[in-house]
């Protein structure tokens, strides 16, 4: 599992374990350049061990330069890089292109509940299918944990009740039901974009000597089994079919609108994609509103031709899905 909110914070669970104080930091907010959204973690250690990064690096060696020199000892503050000169910003540091990055910067001692609540933020992104909301209190550090949306900004600030609210869940995930050009290319897509990417499919004279990029995980069994499989689908679970082949798109689809997932698709023309919402609601027994659940046809219209370009469009679309935003709104 190679995401890197998960890394740090698996690292911030095992420091505390070995009785050291650790720093935890989350990216609050950025304007202009920035290679980390809001959310962002970074843990480190006053002898300079961190994992994790909240910028390209300037940023970072700036931080760990005051941890070590005994800043930050505070249980919550937040602190900005970048911004107009005459702002209380850290003078030593500007962001590229005028930009500005907020962090909150959290010191956690080795206590228990501090270990525990690492741990159940380690358990949220890798076994939860609940969606939770890290709540950190400004004013003295105090945090707690609540049932959030798996949609939507990662991160809001109460400036009222001087709160921070840090979505944590599941990991993205992306599970592809079947093998086609399209859905490698979807996968080389969602791997870089950090989801922990699935292929499912049971077909020998498919998949014979297939190479997948790396990253990808490959399953030989029907995805109908595999979506339907305890744990296989959160609220942070994309599933798509591309093969055409209802054998194996219809039962994928029939599946995963009985999970939690966040995005379920299915490609196919608009005469396609009516003739499979009649098959399903007639043979499969599906109700309206479980099918009004699946993208018919899937991803975004930018007139894609190719395999690269229908999988940039089915992409798009998760992505656009998974931040909250409304086709009316692109």
């Amino acid at each position: 599992m190679q995401n890197l909110d998960y890394q740090v914070l698996t690292q911030a669970a095992q420091w505390l374990e070995e009785g050291r104080t650790v720093w935890l930091c989350t990216v609050l907010s950025t304007f202009g350049s920035s290679p980390r959204e809001p959310g962002s973690l970074m843990v480190a250690t006053t002898d300079g061990g961190h994992v994790g990064s909240l910028s390209g690096g300037c940023v970072e060696e700036d931080f760990l330069e005051r941890l070590t020199a005994g800043d930050y000892e505070l249980p919550a503050v937040t602190v900005r890089y970048g911004g107009p000169e005459e702002a209380p910003a850290n003078p030593r540091i500007r962001l590229p292109c005028g930009g500005v990055l907020e962090v909150l910067v959290e010191r956690m001692a080795a206590t228990e509940e501090n270990r525990a609540h690492c741990g159940q933020l380690v358990e949220a992104m890798v076994s939860s299918q609940r969606t939770l909301a890290r709540m950190v209190r400004l004013t003295d550090g105090m945090k707690w944990l609540e049932i959030a949306q798996s949609i939507g900004p990662r991160v809001a600030i109460d400036q009222s009740e001087e709160t921070v609210s840090i979505r944590v869940g599941a990991i993205s995930k992306l599970i592809l039901a079947g093998y086609s050009t399209v859905a490698e290319a979807c996968a080389s897509f969602a791997v870089s974009l950090g989801y922990q990417v699935v292929i499912c499919d049971p077909r020998d004279e498919v998949t014979a000597n297939l190479q997948l990029p790396d990253g990808v995980q490959f399953e030989p069994v029907l995805p109908s089994l595999y979506i339907s499989a305890q744990g296989a689908c959160t609220d942070a679970t994309a599933v798509v079919a591309t093969t055409h082949d209802p054998k194996i798109d219809d039962l994928a689809m029939m599946a995963a609108v009985k999970t939690p997932a966040s995005y379920i698709g299915v490609m196919g023309s608009m005469k396609t994609s009516q003739a499979r919402a009649e098959r399903l609601s007639r043979t499969g027994g599906l109700s309206q509103e479980e099918i009004n659940r699946i993208h018919m046809p899937i991803g975004l219209q930018l007139g894609s031709k190719t395999p690269a370009e229908i999988a940039l469009a089915i992409m798009a679309d998760i992505v656009r899905v998974r931040r909250g935003r409304e086709l009316v709104d692109l």
